[in-house]
C-alpha cells in the first residue's frame, strides 16, 4: 500500500499545483457576462465553453454527486472499505469541479474559473477508476479465487494504479496546455490530453476484461464459491457486488468514449465541435455515466461484502467468533437462515 500511497500523494499534489499555478493566470481577456459584446456565447473567442453553463443543471449535479459522497463517507466509517476513500475523494473534488462552473454561468469568459472546472471534472474520474481497480483485487482475495485472475492480485492493483496515475498526469500536462490563450499551444495540449486518454482507455478496458473474466472463471470453475451467497438476500449476495463492479466499469468505458470522440472532433477541425459546445452531450455522456458509475456503490457498499479480515486464515477464537456474528447477523434477515459465512466453531480453539 506504500506504493499506492506515494502515488496518490504525487496525484493530489500534481492536481492542486496545476490549479494553484493556473488560478493565477492573466485574467486581462476575460469579461463579465454583462459586458460581453457578442450575442450568441458561440461567436465569443473568450467563452472556452461557447455556450453558458445552466445552472439548473449544474446544481442537479453537484447536488446528486454531493448525496453520494456523503453516502460513501458514512458507509466508510460505518462498514469499513477505507480503500474506498480514493473514490469519496474524487467525487468531493468533482462536486468543487460543478462548483466552479456555477462561477463560469455568471463569468463565461474567466480562464481562471474554467481552468479550475475544466480540470477538476475531466481527472476526478481517474480516482473512480482507481477504486475500481483496487476492488477487483481485494474481491478475489476475499473469495480465496485469485488463482482465476489473469494477473497476480496484489500485482494487478499496483500495475494498474500505476498506470491511473501516469495517465492523470499526461492528462494534467495536456490540460494545462490545453487551456492556454496561444492557439498552437492549446492544440498541442489537445494531442497530449487525448494521447492521456486512450492511453487511460486501453488501461481500463483491459482491466475491464480480466474482470469479465474472471467472473466467468468463477462461474465455471468454482460452483461452491458462484452460489456460497445463494441463501443470503440478494442485495448481500457477493455476485451484486461483482454485477456493480461490472456497472461501474461499463459507464466509465463510456464516458472515456465520449472524451476521446469530444477530443478528436476539435483535432480535425481545429476548433471545438458540437459535443464540446453542446451541454447537453456533456451531461448526458460525460456526467450520468460517471453518476452511474459512483452511484450503483451506494446500493452495493464493497464493505458489507468484503469483512476487514478477509486476508486473515478461517482459524482461532478470534476469526471464528467474528465470522459466527456474521452469521447470526444475516440469519435475521426475514426469509434467510443461511449465511454465505457459517461455519462450525466447534473445532475452534
Amino acid at each position: 500500500m506504500s506504493r499506492i500511497g506515494r502515488g496518490f500523494s504525487l496525484f493530489f499534489f500534481s492536481l492542486f499545483l496545476c490549479l494553484a499555478t493556473l488560478s493565477r493566470a492573466d485574467s486581462s481577456n476575460s469579461t463579465s457576462l454583462s459586458t460581453n459584446p457578442y450575442v450568441d456565447p458561440k461567436d465569443d473567442p473568450n467563452n472556452p465553453l461557447k455556450y453558458i453553463a445552466s445552472n439548473a443543471l449544474t446544481g442537479t449535479a453537484f447536488s446528486l454527486v454531493l448525496i453520494v459522497a456523503f453516502i460513501h463517507s458514512y458507509y466508510i466509517i460505518r462498514y469499513g472499505a477505507i480503500w474506498m476513500i480514493v473514490m469519496v475523494i474524487g467525487e468531493y473534488s468533482y462536486v468543487t469541479g460543478f462548483g466552479f462552473r456555477f462561477a463560469l454561468h455568471y463569468h463565461p469568459d474567466s480562464s481562471s474559473i474554467y481552468i479550475a472546472e475544466y480540470l477538476l471534472i475531466v481527472l476526478s474520474p481517474c480516482m473512480f477508476i482507481a477504486a475500481n481497480y483496487m476492488l477487483l483485487g481485494r474481491l478475489a482475495r476475499h473469495l480465496q479465487c485469485t488463482h482465476l485472475i489473469a494477473l497476480p492480485s496484489r500485482k494487478l492493483t499496483i500495475i494498474f494504479v500505476s498506470s491511473d496515475v501516469s495517465t492523470f498526469l499526461i492528462q494534467a500536462a495536456g490540460g494545462v496546455l490545453n487551456v492556454s490563450q496561444n492557439a498552437s499551444t492549446a492544440m498541442t495540449g489537445s494531442r497530449i490530453f487525448f494521447a492521456g486518454l486512450i492511453l487511460q482507455l486501453v488501461s481500463f478496458l483491459s482491466f475491464s476484461l480480466i474482470t469479465g473474466w474472471f467472473i466467468y472463471q468463477v462461474h465455471r470453475k468454482e460452483t461452491a464459491v458462484w452460489t456460497q451467497d445463494e441463501h443470503r438476500i440478494w442485495y448481500r449476495d457477493w455476485r451484486s457486488l461483482a454485477g456493480a463492479l461490472s456497472v461501474s466499469c461499463i459507464t466509465i468505458l463510456i464516458r472515456s468514449g465520449y472524451r476521446i470522440a469530444e477530443i478528436d472532433q476539435g483535432l480535425k477541425n481545429d476548433a471545438a465541435g458540437y459535443l464540446t459546445t453542446t451541454e447537453g452531450y456533456f451531461y448526458g455522456l460525460d456526467f450520468l455515466p460517471l453518476f452511474i458509475a459512483i452511484s450503483v456503490y451506494v446500493f452495493f457498499w464493497p464493505g458489507k461484502f468484503i469483512p476487514k479480515f478477509y486476508s486473515l486464515p478461517l482459524a482461532g477464537t478470534e476469526t471464528a467468533t467474528a465470522l459466527t456474528n456474521i452469521n447470526k447477523e444475516d440469519q435475521s434477515l426475514p426469509g434467510h437462515s443461511q449465511s454465505s459465512f457459517s461455519i462450525d466453531t466447534s473445532g475452534a480453539q
